[in-house]
């Protein structure tokens, strides 16, 4: 008999792993088989079944009727008043701009509006040429001003 001080003597170690390595096996058979059989009984969709429903949305104007459900359509009808009929929805309307969406010659002329009060031409008792801006400031107020209405103008019908 010989004697071993490690951990596991060397045989017994193969012997362990050997059957731990069995046992794994058949766990992983087990649930395997498990699945399958939870799969078959819970009787998920096969070629044999019908494909799912087409789930169609639509949006129907004062008394107007909704369209009829068919065979294997479902109809959703969301219901708006008449006088919204032809008008663009309301959360499509008003859209923030993105940054993503301002083009760099809009991002320049604010960045010169930024720095316009330290400017020659600013209107303000600070800086050089400030007394000279007041006239331009009040152009370029008046000019942004009837932009803004025509902005508005167009995009409220």
């Amino acid at each position: 008999m010989s004697v071993w001080k490690g951990p596991v003597h060397p045989e017994t170690r193969k012997e362990a792993l050997a059957t731990r390595d069995e046992a794994m096996t058949k766990a992983l058979i087990g649930m395997a088989a498990a699945l399958l059989a939870a799969g078959a009984a819970s009787g998920q969709p096969g070629a044999a079944e019908p494909p799912p429903q087409k789930v169609v949305n639509v949006t129907v104007y004062g008394t107007d009727p909704c369209p009829k459900s068919t065979e294997g359509v479902v109809v959703v009808c969301g219901r708006r008043s008449d006088n919204e009929r032809y008008r663009i929805p309301k959360e499509l309307r008003r859209r923030e701009q993105q940054p993503s969406e301002t083009s760099w010659a809009a991002r320049t002329r604010g960045l010169e509006e930024a720095s316009r009060p330290s400017m020659p031409g600013s209107c303000s008792p600070v800086g050089s040429w400030g007394q000279t801006g007041c006239f331009q400031q009040m152009l370029r107020q008046w000019s942004a001003a009837r932009a803004q209405a025509r902005t508005d103008a167009a995009s409220h019908p």
